[in-house]
């Protein structure tokens, strides 16, 4: 690896800082590959996920991982403008413990060495990373991925000032009523009724739930994304009046979640060293909030370009620069670009123009809808999708759309642009 190691140094082609999803996503991609990699975790390594994990189930069945589903839904329904709709797409939970156990078992079967430690400090060379840990420890790589989340450690991105933030608040256990119709799956309901008129004004919410079996549900409250994000309690607030106005009392509480992350984060630099993946890498979609599918499309592909570069003997920036290209091609970070600005244009909707507009590209072509929401869309049929939705969509939400406001221009041109 190099001359003037430091002592007691732990040698690897790929140090992957991390103890989520992402880290061992890409852990396991990479020691497929038969590369060295260490994944160093700051705590417990094998503590469960808190969060759960919604996914389109087709996102798993293509890679053949369906067997990771807790839940499958074939009734599947959004309510908009007092109508509902059936989006004829199987949905999915993730058993995120089974996942958690199957990267770990992948972990341990191709060679992946753990260690639980936390990264604090990185000195770049011009062949190698090193790694200084908390504990005292080094380690050196060939290449360093942080996969630690939203505030990455090592990970640098352009600052920005407003962060629009997915906030929800949300309750697994048993109701006096079924919350939403048995068997089903509601991937948003906007119905307001429940609340005044004045807080009808207010930043519009919507319900997500599902039915998990043997009488126990979810349900959860959440904003799409706003700028500052909905307080808890407000979300919280909500959710009790949405059951109140059902006749629907809750008997008992399994969990309580409560779930904020950022979804309109710029991209990183792709010049740097470190190279990201998962919300250190901004991977976030900005127009659903989901992440994980995104995570299993693109990680064996990440950890193909980066085998290939070290096959070809690229060190240091040379291999950080192919990881970057491959993970944030320039189409993507086009795409990405419109998505953040079609955010921006979301945040701005009233309740009844947000259900106009969702009405409308509901009725879009499923494969359009669906790859919008999974981007998966090349950036000539994200451009045709939106044109589409355009000529669709009633002249209220057409003139919104085409009008530009505040920073929204800048997001579009900073992606188009490759700024």
């Amino acid at each position: 690896m190099g001359a003037s190691l430091p002592s007691a140094a732990v040698l690897c082609h790929v140090l992957v800082v991390g103890a989520g999803p992402a880290a061992l996503c890409m852990a396991t991609a990479l020691a497929r590959r038969q590369l060295a990699v260490t994944l160093l975790v700051a705590q417990d390594p094998w503590r469960p996920w808190p969060n759960t994990y919604g996914i389109w189930s087709h996102e798993l069945d293509e890679p053949g991982l369906g067997f990771l589903l807790a839940h499958r839904w074939r009734h599947c329904s959004s309510v908009f403008l007092g109508e509902q709709l059936d989006h004829g797409l199987d949905y999915g939970l993730i058993d995120k413990d089974g996942l958690q156990g199957y990267w770990r078992q992948l972990c341990s079967q191709h060679g992946v060495r753990v260690q639980q430690d936390g990264a604090v400090a990185i000195q770049h060379h011009p062949g190698h990373s090193d790694v200084q840990g908390a504990s005292g420890q080094r380690y050196r790589a060939r290449l360093v991925v942080d996969a630690t989340g939203h505030q990455p450690v090592f990970v640098q991105r352009p600052r920005c000032t407003a962060v629009a933030q997915q906030a929800a608040y949300g309750v697994v256990g048993r109701f006096s009523t079924p919350p939403i119709q048995p068997g089903s799956f509601v991937l948003m309901d906007y119905r307001n009724g429940h609340l005044s008129s004045e807080q009808q004004q207010e930043p519009p919410t919507f319900l997500y739930a599902m039915d998990l079996g043997s009488g126990t549900y979810f349900v959860e409250e959440t904003s799409l994304a706003a700028y500052p994000p909905l307080p808890f309690h407000l979300l919280k607030h909500r959710l009790e009046q949405r059951l109140e106005r059902q006749g629907c009392v809750v008997e008992q509480v399994h969990e309580v979640e409560q779930c904020l992350f950022p979804m309109n984060l710029p991209l990183p630099d792709r010049r740097q060293r470190v190279v990201g993946f998962g919300g250190a890498a901004t991977m976030v979609h900005p127009a659903s909030g989901y992440m994980l599918g995104s995570l299993l499309r693109r990680g064996p592909g990440l950890a193909a370009a980066i085998a290939q570069g070290l096959r070809q003997g690229r060190r240091g920036a040379a291999l950080s620069r192919a990881a970057w290209g491959n993970l944030w091609s320039d189409d993507l970070v086009r795409r990405h670009g419109i998505y953040r600005f079609g955010l921006e244009k979301l945040m701005r909707l009233n309740s009844n123009d947000l259900q106009t507009f969702f009405h409308t590209f509901f009725h879009l072509p499923q494969p359009l809808w669906r790859g919008f929401l999974t981007n998966t869309l090349p950036l000539a049929s994200l451009t045709g999708a939106m044109v589409r939705l355009l000529t669709a969509a009633p002249w209220t939400i057409r003139r919104h759309l085409l009008w530009p406001q505040g920073r929204e221009l800048n997001l579009l041109l900073a992606g188009l642009l490759l700024r």
